[in-house]
C-alpha cells in the first residue's frame, strides 16, 4: 500500500491509521516504564504487584483502544469500496 502525496493532500487516503500504530507503541512504552517505576520505587510487595498490574492492564487497554480506532477506519474503507461500485 503506497501513499501518494496527492492522495494525502486531497484526503483520498487516510493518514491516521498509520499514526495509530505509532501511538500504540508509545502507549505500550509508557505502560512499561510507569509499571517498572512503580515496581522498583518502593520495593514493597504491593508496589511490585501494582507495577505488574499497570504493565499488564496498560498494554491490554492500549491495544483495545487502538484496535477500536482501527476498526472505525476499516469500516470507512469498506463503505468507500461499496460506494465506488
Amino acid at each position: 500500500m503506497s501513499m501518494d502525496v496527492k492522495n494525502v493532500f486531497f484526503l483520498d487516503e487516510m493518514l491516521t491509521p498509520k499514526i495509530i500504530t505509532l501511538i500504540y507503541w508509545l502507549l505500550l512504552f509508557a505502560a512499561v516504564i510507569s509499571g517498572l517505576g512503580m515496581m522498583f520505587s518502593g520495593m514493597s510487595f504491593t508496589g511490585f504487584m501494582g507495577g505488574l498490574l499497570t504493565i499488564t492492564l496498560g498494554a491490554v487497554f492500549a491495544r483495545i483502544w487502538c484496535e477500536l480506532l482501527i476498526v472505525l477506519f476499516k469500516i470507512h474503507e469498506n463503505i468507500k469500496k461499496i460506494a465506488d461500485k
